[in-house]
């Protein structure tokens, strides 16, 4: 009987589940086996702009070259191992008030509500790490539908699908958006949950 315990007056309980000690941390070389995991997993990149990694020293250069120097790069931790990365790329020039939240977990870890506290952990400290941020968009593949479901229980509006909007593996695909305001009333609710 997976998720219930036997207390001492013999009745069951449910046990709290596994999934629960989540945090966000930087992402460092140390991590690159961990990292390995889901940037070789074709289940988890098959949405995603990036083929699969090959070898180690492929997944080292990335962490180095792109994770380590983004403004906005944190593993997703399951008791400080590292299973999933999520990130906020900020826009440029007149759109600097926007910034863009991508994440992605090792698939073993996918259905257990990992994600979504991530995404929620996020919510609650970006405005006031960036307080010129207005706006956390969030573009979605129409047919991630686990990740849709994700930014709709973390209380992102769902604003239509863009048509046609990039080229995901050399193929154009009709993407998601989804936008999370800093004036929202959830972003100040996560900030106390």
């Amino acid at each position: 009987m997976e998720g219930l315990r036997l207390t001492s007056d013999g009745t069951t309980m449910e046990m709290e589940d596994d999934y629960s000690d989540i945090r966000l941390r930087l992402l460092d070389l140390t991590d690159v086996d961990d990292f390995m995991e889901w940037f070789t997993d074709e289940k988890v990149s098959q949405f995603c702009s990036w083929d699969c990694f090959k070898s180690k020293e492929d997944a080292m250069n990335y962490v180095a070259d792109v994770a380590v120097p983004h403004p906005w790069y944190r593993a997703i931790c399951l008791k400080d191992k590292p299973i999933g990365s999520i990130s906020v790329t900020p826009f440029r020039g007149n759109e600097k008030c926007r910034g863009e939240i991508g994440y992605v977990l090792a698939s073993k870890y996918w259905g257990k509500g990992i994600a979504t506290k991530a995404v929620k952990l996020v919510a609650s400290t970006i405005f006031v790490e960036w307080p010129h941020l207005e706006r956390l968009e969030a573009l979605v593949d129409v047919e991630n539908v686990g990740s849709q479901k994700v930014l709709e229980k973390v209380g992102f509006s769902r604003e239509g699908v863009m048509r046609k909007y990039c080229l995901l593996k050399g193929k154009p695909r009709d993407m998601v958006m989804f936008s999370l305001l800093s004036t929202d009333p959830q972003v100040n609710y996560f900030m106390y949950d």
